[in-house]
């Protein structure tokens, strides 16, 4: 029966995109599609660590934006005059400030509990800090007086942007294992207050350091991952455009539907074996441990499990598979805009879909990232329409401009609305933890 239920569910989403394609675009709802599979592997990311682990993070965003960052890094345009201007003294002072770090902890854990250790602390950290912004500021001064129109930046490698994919998980896990040892050993509340506040510094440093990524400037015309073509491309291939031709179709629109579909195909691939992954883990001896530390700590580590390793390993995980679906995002974008990393969207929107979907199944939060991310996305077209029906009975008009502003808080409303019908009817989600 529950399978059951659970099949009818997913169908009912799908029907959800057939109807959106059918009634309105299927460009539309390939773009919702493909934006709705990236939420779902996000809300799998969370679920690691929430439905696992219990861990109650809300840096979900930090994680996001180093996803995106390594795309840029990774599979940006390499600028050899940004790098040469530099590029060598920047890494540098990171790799002092690195070392500063290191011993900063040596000299805690040798030096004795007291005001001693405190100013001895201080002065040491007062002068690296010092030493690093002298290393560094004259560098990033260079990169960025190096055409800072057009790139200002010291740029990346060039690579395909599937080699970022795999980078971007790496580069979120190493700030959630910093993250980790820094705010693991909080309270639930504390922690949540603890991540917030880590990944907003992440993003306003992604914002403000042009030498790395432009900043606000933004970072255009990031290459597509292999094989996804531009549509321009197959808009002018003979191979292409024949079998269109033939039947009778817009090359225009059926290049872009094709290379949505191919980014569907590559974003469904990475879901699948994600999830089958993660079924593994969860049903594995390791997933009965996380999981009975979850429900109670003290007795877990009364039978010898290292509590403290276990949360830091799980927030890692989670924090990886987010900054893999942060990678994805943009290499499908195809440019870096830090400003759009903001914590609605890419925090508290992943916990609805979480909530929504039953925190600690893994096909729960698949299930709710693509019923949600439907719900998200197709409220803004939708709402216009939606709206123009509803007043039509009324005495007075309504212009489009009010309909445009209305339709721009339909979105929270639907969303508001349908998180509380589920934590009134479904409180453990649409498909709840066995």
């Amino acid at each position: 029966m529950t399978l059951h239920r659970n099949v009818f569910l997913f169908a009912g989403v799908g029907l959800l995109f057939l109807l959106t394609g059918a009634l309105q675009s299927w460009n539309l709802s390939l773009n919702i599609l493909n934006l709705a599979l990236l939420s779902a592997i996000m809300a799998v990311g969370v679920n690691i660590q929430w439905g696992y682990a219990g861990l109650f993070s809300t840096g979900i965003v930090g994680s996001v934006a180093l996803g995106g960052l390594a795309v840029v890094l990774v599979s940006g345009k390499p600028v050899p005059e940004g790098w040469a201007a530099g590029g060598p003294r920047i890494a540098a002072a990171l790799a002092f400030a690195a070392l500063a770090i290191a011993l900063a902890v040596w000299l805690y854990r040798r030096l004795k509990p007291g005001a001693a250790r405190a100013l001895a602390l201080a002065l040491f950290l007062l002068v690296a800090f010092f030493i690093y912004r002298g290393l560094l500021d004259p560098a990033v001064l260079a990169v960025e007086a190096n055409n800072p129109a057009q790139a200002g930046h010291i740029g990346g490698l060039g690579l395909n942007s599937l080699w970022a994919w795999p980078v971007g998980a790496l580069l979120a896990a190493a700030a959630a294992w910093v993250i980790g040892k820094i705010a693991l050993g909080l309270r639930e509340d504390y922690l949540a207050i603890a991540t917030l506040g880590i990944a907003e510094i992440i993003v306003a440093l992604m914002r403000n350091e042009d030498w790395l990524d432009r900043g606000v400037k933004n970072l255009i015309d990031l290459p597509r991952p292999w094989p996804v073509p531009k549509e321009i491309d197959l808009q002018v291939n003979p191979a292409f455009l024949e079998p269109v031709a033939a039947m009778g179709l817009d090359p225009v629109a059926t290049s872009t539907i094709f290379v949505k579909l191919l980014y569907a195909a590559l974003f469904g691939a990475v879901l699948v074996l994600l999830i089958w992954l993660t079924e593994r883990a969860l049903n594995s001896p390791w997933g009965r441990t996380v999981r009975a530390i979850r429900d109670n700590e003290v007795s877990a580590a009364a039978m010898g499990k290292d509590v403290k390793y276990r949360h830091l390993q799980i927030f890692i995980i989670g924090s990886a598979v987010v900054g893999l679906a942060g990678a994805m995002m943009t290499s499908m974008d195809g440019q870096l805009t830090p400003g759009s990393y903001v914590p609605l969207r890419f925090t508290f929107l992943i916990w609805v879909m979480v909530i929504v979907g039953g925190s600690g199944n893994n096909w729960g939060s698949v299930l709710g990232g693509l019923l949600i991310g439907w719900l998200y996305l197709a409220a803004e077209s939708l709402g216009p329409s939606i709206l123009r029906h509803v007043t039509s009975v009324l005495p007075f008009g309504v212009t489009e401009d009010d309909l445009k502003e209305f339709s721009a808080h339909t979105r929270l409303m639907t969303l508001g609305v349908v998180l509380l019908l589920v934590m009134r009817f479904a409180p453990k989600g649409l498909i709840p933890e066995k």
